[in-house]
């Protein structure tokens, strides 16, 4: 494969990045498939749409997530949790597929980003370690909205006839999720951060903001995409998140390269371009390849005038 920069492979990604230049890549932001409805890697956006049309008029108040793997309800029996469990390890696995080949592309010193939800951080961040990143932090992005997803055991009891129903008042199996996890991990340096930075102009983070205050690793008040983009994709990230996570690890050097190996809408590729930033982009469902090029070439006016280039 030639190997090209501003471009969008279509394919799996483990595939594609084992034919990419080794130590080529500055940084990696991206936001893989999720593992509380997991099934398998192939994800397709049929598969998606299928799922979150099943809800559509349902009411279900989180409506863009693909329900129905099978793992959210059931009796809670010990094959219930088997099921869970062999579901976990397969995820696991699946990740370390891919980070194997991440790492394989990363200069020394290259941060990455990588999202998930709470519950399954922990699996990315295994696999992640396990192929030799170094943990540095866990991000929070704290988003505006968030609706508990459970049992309700008060109005669980009125529909069985309890009579004892109103005393469990107030009573769920889950908390209100209103954040999503980031795990920041990093290539390890080559002896300390200044020999690293020197040799592969990465390594180091901008973690004080405009007004002199010093970033949280709490990031919070971006909003979703604009109601001006019409694109269809169930989980987009807001610009200005991903914009803020570009600017903080990647210093702005001519030859370094934004890679996301699960690039979905674009967005990460957008906010790099739009920061003056090279990126590569791979996508595995081909229909989301002309959402990602229409955003691109749309946000080629919107590319910073004032970068600063080391």
């Amino acid at each position: 494969m030639e190997f090209e920069k501003n471009k969008v492979y279509s394919g799996d990604c483990i595939e594609v990045m084992s034919k990419m230049p080794r130590e080529s890549i500055a940084c990696c932001i991206t936001d893989p498939p999720y593992n509380y409805e997991f099934i398998g890697h192939k994800w397709s956006d049929s598969e998606v749409k299928r799922r979150t049309s099943r809800i559509k008029d349902s009411k279900t108040m989180v409506k863009n997530i693909p329900y129905g793997s099978g793992l959210a309800g059931g009796v809670r029996n010990k094959r219930w949790y088997e099921k869970n469990r062999n579901n976990d390890l397969e995820y696991m696995n699946w990740c370390q597929l891919w980070t194997d080949q991440l790492f394989e592309v990363c200069k020394a010193g290259a941060p990455v980003a990588i999202f998930n939800s709470n519950r399954s951080i922990a699996h990315v961040q295994i696999a992640l370690e396990n192929s030799g990143f170094y943990t540095r932090d866990m991000l929070v992005y704290r988003r505006n909205s968030g609706i508990p997803r459970g049992l309700n055991l008060e109005k669980k009891l009125e529909k069985m006839g309890h009579e004892d129903s109103k005393e469990w008042e107030g009573w769920h199996s889950a908390f209100r999720n209103e954040w999503e996890a980031i795990i920041i991990a990093q290539k390890p340096l080559k002896n300390n951060y200044w020999e690293t930075l020197q040799e592969t102009n990465v390594g180091v983070f901008k973690t004080v903001n405009e007004d002199g205050s010093f970033q949280s690793n709490i990031l919070e008040n971006y909003s979703k995409k604009d109601k001006s983009e019409k694109f269809d994709h169930c989980t987009v990230k807001p610009l200005g998140l991903i914009k803020k996570l570009v600017d903080t690890l990647c210093p702005l050097y001519e030859d370094n390269i934004i890679l996301d190996p699960f690039a979905g809408s674009g967005t990460t590729l957008v906010a790099a371009q739009e920061l003056g930033f090279n990126y590569v982009g791979i996508e595995i469902e081909e229909s989301y390849i002309p959402i990602i090029n229409n955003r691109l070439q749309a946000s080629k006016t919107n590319k910073d005038l004032n970068p600063t280039l080391f």
